[in-house]
């Protein structure tokens, strides 16, 4: 068993300036990843509106399975038009760790 998780940094469009604006561009963001079957939560800057960060976890038989669902998440966070990303932070945990 092997779990890879994912910290997607982000900046939000200029006119994200409260708490409900910030919300309406994450909501659609954390249910179009809850497609690939993962964990989802937005796990920082929570006093930012302007920034979020957005955690993300696979659980998968092999790495290679994990890497591919991961892969395809930072994807579709890079290709989202309204959104910049800034970083993200990987880390693969197999069975010994």
């Amino acid at each position: 068993m092997f779990t890879e998780t994912a910290a997607f940094d982000l900046l939000l469009p200029g006119d994200s300036r409260t708490l409900k604006q910030k919300r309406a561009y994450l909501r659609p963001i954390i249910a179009m990843l809850k497609k690939f079957e993962v964990s989802v939560a937005e796990v920082g800057y929570h006093d930012l509106y302007g920034r979020a960060r957005i955690g993300v976890a696979v659980v998968a038989a092999e790495p290679a399975q994990a890497r591919a669902v991961i892969d395809t998440c930072e994807n579709q966070m890079a290709g989202r038009p309204e959104i910049e990303l800034l970083s993200v932070k990987r880390r693969v945990h197999g069975e010994d760790d």
